[in-house]
């Protein structure tokens, strides 16, 4: 056995003996400049997090990651459902694919494979809930089929709305009872295949969803009024929501399942709510509450959790809030937004190294643009529907800014995602562009990092097609080897 395969399966025997217990992150890739994964695993490494949750399986991604020893849990996203339910095959080439093989070819640490992202979220109004479970049952078989499913569990991430409590404490848990029948079928299959109960909890949207809910109970300075649940007492609602599903799990047969929280966190942008000082309060009170090890009332020990999430994230949906853009710790070119102490190293986290980015200019408004022409406001809906905006409101980072800061904003939003091209800076002669910083206060007026194209994997664009196309193959192809 050489070196590099002891140290592998040493690190695997330390996570399976539960020595393993570091912070995690939820990797996502929904933005228009992704940094280079190599950048981003450089990155997890240097702040000491040991554990990465993926929404897909990025060949990239995963190639980045092997022989770096983080463990990894591999998402199957719920478009993807329905063709795995209903084909055994189609789950072993899935698999074959984006498990087997960067296990044997590249030393990937996965761990788990998600099935699924909240697939029972009422918002979805049970579009999966025909093909979750037998999804899962594929999976399994195709890990099992590949000598895989001792090493490689299969989980379900859920919202926390597939529970309530009857009495609101929670004693009262217990799953829903319009997807009760599917809940004991996922989790006694969980179950039996030794694998976890994966549940994402976040307080923030309770406090965005409900006017009346009390703040200071969302977070873990113990300023709120304390909840007593029996011999139990709460005074966050995190431990409360956490305690609700292990009264579930345990109601129904199931009191010993191991429990994952898949993503916890807080957004710095696109509410009133969402801000620098709450997320860095919410997420270091939540390093600080589970760094002890205590646990819940109801479920003494360490906690497994993954932060969410990584890095900032501008093309996410923004049908749940504007908010949704904003949920990393770092921002989108991997600099940190705040003081963050993960237990990992001797200082708050550490951003990103070998950056780089598009030119220092802007796409403004121009000085002479007069605020009652006719093509401003179809211009800035123009920008906004394909550029990030979510900065813009009430009560956000860009809040202050006046009518001409707002149209500059949008304008150089798109500006930037468009790679500073110079027709994205037109606007029907109403934009200009500037090599002074227009940022304001709290608003930023950011430069895009430059596109990364991906590595060998990415054959697409036509970069491998004329006389060129052979030679740069076989140097991309070399460079992935090395």
């Amino acid at each position: 056995m050489g070196k590099l395969s002891l140290f592998m399966g040493l690190a695997l025997f330390l996570s399976a003996a539960g020595f393993a217990n570091g912070i995690g992150a939820n990797w996502g890739t929904q933005s228009t400049h992704n940094l280079d994964p190599h950048i981003v695993v450089r990155m997890l490494r240097d702040n000491g997090i040991q554990k990465v949750k993926l929404f897909d399986a990025d060949y990239d991604t995963l190639a980045a990651l092997g022989r770096s020893g983080i463990e990894v849990m591999v998402g199957i996203p719920n478009d993807m459902l329905a063709t795995l339910a209903t084909s055994l095959k189609a789950a072993e080439n899935w698999v074959s694919k984006n498990v087997s093989t960067h296990i044997s070819n590249r030393n990937v640490n996965i761990r788990y494979v998600a099935v699924g992202n909240e697939p029972f979220l009422q918002t979805y109004n049970g579009s999966f809930l025909q093909t979750t479970f037998p999804a899962l049952q594929n999976v399994q078989a195709a890990l099992v089929r590949a000598g895989l499913n001792n090493q490689v569990r299969i989980t379900c991430p859920q919202n926390a709305d597939v529970y309530a409590s009857s009495s609101d404490m929670p004693s009262g848990g217990d799953f829903r009872a319009d997807i009760r029948q599917y809940m004991i079928q996922i989790v006694k299959f969980l179950n039996d295949n030794a694998a976890p109960f994966t549940v994402n909890i976040y307080p923030f949207i309770s406090l965005y969803t409900d006017a009346n809910f009390p703040v200071e109970y969302a977070f873990f300075d113990g300023n709120s009024s304390p909840i007593t649940d029996g011999s139990a007492t709460y005074s966050n609602m995190f431990d409360a929501n956490y305690d609700t599903l292990v009264w579930t799990l345990q109601k129904n047969g199931f009191g010993n399942m191991p429990i994952i929280v898949g993503e916890i966190g807080w957004p710095t942008d696109g509410d009133r709510n969402a801000n620098l000082v709450y997320a860095q309060r919410f997420n270091q009170g939540f390093m600080s509450h589970i760094s002890g090890g205590k646990g819940t009332p109801m479920r003494p020990g360490p906690i497994d959790a993954y932060l969410f999430s990584l890095i900032d994230e501008d093309a996410k949906s923004v049908q749940p809030g504007n908010f949704e853009r904003h949920w990393g710790i770092f921002m989108y070119d991997g600099r940190p937004k705040y003081s963050l102490n993960l237990g990992t190293t001797n200082s708050g986290i550490i951003a990103a190294k070998g950056v780089q980015y598009l030119d220092q200019k802007w796409c403004v408004m121009k000085s002479s643009a007069k605020l009652d022409d006719a093509q401003i406001a179809p211009s800035v809906s123009y920008a906004c529907a394909r550029a990030d905006c979510t900065a813009l409101g009430y009560g956000t980072s860009c809040s202050e800014l006046d009518a001409k800061g707002n149209i500059s904003y949008a304008f150089n939003s798109y500006y930037q995602i468009n790679n500073q091209l110079d027709s994205a800076c037109g606007f029907n002669g109403l934009a200009t562009v500037v090599r002074s910083d227009p940022s304001s206060g709290t608003c930023k007026f950011n430069i895009m990092t430059r596109p990364y194209y991906g590595g060998a994997s990415d054959w697409r664009l036509g970069y491998l097609q004329g006389p060129f196309g052979l030679a740069l193959a076989l140097i991309l192809f070399m460079l992935t080897i090395q």
